[in-house]
């Protein structure tokens, strides 16, 4: 039954079917990657206070020079997808390498400017006389498999592209458990304290790397691909990724403004907040997952220039968004009595965290409507109109976010701001979905 002659049910539980094949596995590998960091604090925990101290900051200032680097696997996603709808799988692989090749030149920089700097960059964030030497031998070390960590993101794309959220899923359990396995091993087994930790993950990230390029590597060969460095691609690679590192930068900076401004609420004030971003960005999870099946199906549509499937995808995903926001948002009010204690016993912490628990949840619908429009723009390559639509939703955010502390509003008011903030997302989003616009068809936008 083709597209265009199926009835509306059979094309929804269609799509309901690809949705959901592509979307659990993603969400299980999206899981699977704090808890490397969980199982290093775990671990490290144990040895003193000042290791912790040291492990928080290094950890903070890798997750973030990571984050800023995830268009490797977004713009990939989107190319390949494209080649794939085409019919073309060669050219999908090849892309695909483009950016492994991109992810391991960018690797090379990045440690070319943090083994100098580290002490410098650990006390610019603050640490402590104690901490400080923990968290430069942590970053340091762990600079080192900043490479690996970003052909992991470039190989998850080139997966993601190929309609298979399978292998990343098994790479990322098999990685957790390495990680956990050697953290363990070398910290206390072979007595290297922190920097045990350090090697035990960039050991991981390395065999993740690796397991993923025998992956690909395989799939080049199959197809006959080539391995080679194409210097058009990679600057084709980069020029793609670009407007992605805008929208994400963007991003970046409205939850350090959410964060800062938190802090001038007070103590109790920026507690609560940790405790909401923390549940915040668990929440994501679930609704990057639609995301990602988003980017990869939407991809493969547009390359099979397909825009009627495509249109009719993307409907339902955001019917999946909207379905999942509401139970989310539905559990949150149910369990935020119970959360709440999990974090913290400090009653003035839990006053304040209740009431934003609450505008959380409701929020939850609408951010299921952005994080699938986000992932659809995604997978079709509208990458400049997110990123200018990003830098309009800070614009809008920052003044408002920065009038709280002054109207005396607290925390229950910055997450209402944070609530306009999606909105103004949604609408951006909506706006641009509804144009059809982003229906650019072919193997390649």
């Amino acid at each position: 039954m083709t597209q265009a002659s199926a009835t509306p049910k059979a094309t929804r539980r269609q799509h309901d079917r690809e949705i959901v094949a592509l979307a659990v596995p993603a969400f299980g590998a999206l899981v699977a990657e704090p808890l490397f960091v969980m199982a290093d604090s775990a671990i490290v925990g144990h040895l003193g206070t000042a290791q912790l101290a040291g492990l928080g900051i290094a950890s903070a200032l890798l997750t973030t020079a990571v984050s800023v680097f995830v268009f490797l696997a977004y713009a990939t996603t989107a190319a390949v997808a494209r080649r794939v709808g085409a019919g073309d799988l060669q050219a999908a692989i090849r892309q695909g390498m483009d950016g492994i090749w991109l992810a391991l030149l960018l690797g090379a920089a990045v440690i070319a400017v943090v083994l100098p700097t580290a002490p410098s960059i650990v006390e610019l964030f603050g640490a402590s006389d104690t901490a400080a030497p923990y968290a430069t031998t942590y970053l340091r070390i762990s600079a080192l498999g900043i490479p690996a960590m970003l052909v992991v993101l470039a190989s998850t794309g080139v997966l993601r592209g190929l309609q298979d959220t399978k292998t990343p899923l098994y790479v990322a359990i098999a990685g957790f458990v390495a990680n956990a396995v050697l953290n363990v091993g070398l910290v206390y087994g072979a007595d290297l304290g922190i920097a045990g930790s350090a090697w035990g993950t960039v050991i991981a990230q390395c065999g993740m790397a690796a397991a993923y390029l025998v992956v690909v590597v395989r799939g080049a060969r199959r197809h006959g691909a080539s391995l080679r460095p194409d210097a058009l691609g990679i600057r084709a690679s980069a020029q793609a990724g670009v407007p992605l590192l805008v929208r994400t930068l963007s991003l970046r900076a409205i939850l350090m403004i959410a964060t800062a401004v938190a802090a001038r609420l007070g103590d109790a004030d920026i507690a609560a907040h940790q405790i909401i971003l923390s549940l915040w960005s668990l929440l994501a999870f679930a609704l990057d997952a639609i995301a990602i099946a988003g980017q990869a199906i939407i991809g493969r549509y547009l390359g099979a220039d397909d825009t009627d499937g495509a249109r009719q995808a993307c409907r339902r995903m955001v019917e999946w968004g909207i379905a999942v926001g509401v139970a989310l948002g539905v559990l949150v009010i149910l369990s935020r009595a119970l959360f709440l204690p999990l974090f913290t016993g400090d009653s003035t912490v839990k006053d304040a965290a209740l009431p934003a628990l609450v505008i959380v949840a409701l929020s939850q619908p609408i951010c299921g409507v952005v994080f699938v429009l986000d992932g659809v723009l995604m997978g079709a390559g509208d990458g400049s109109y997110l990123a200018k639509a990003m830098i309009l939703t800070l614009v809008v955010f920052a003044p408002v976010a920065l009038l709280v502390p002054t109207l005396g509003g607290g925390l229950t008011a910055l997450w209402a701001a944070m609530a306009l903030m999606m909105t103004v997302r949604m609408l951006t989003l909506w706006l641009r979905s509804r144009s059809g616009r982003w229906l650019v068809t072919g193997a390649t936008r």
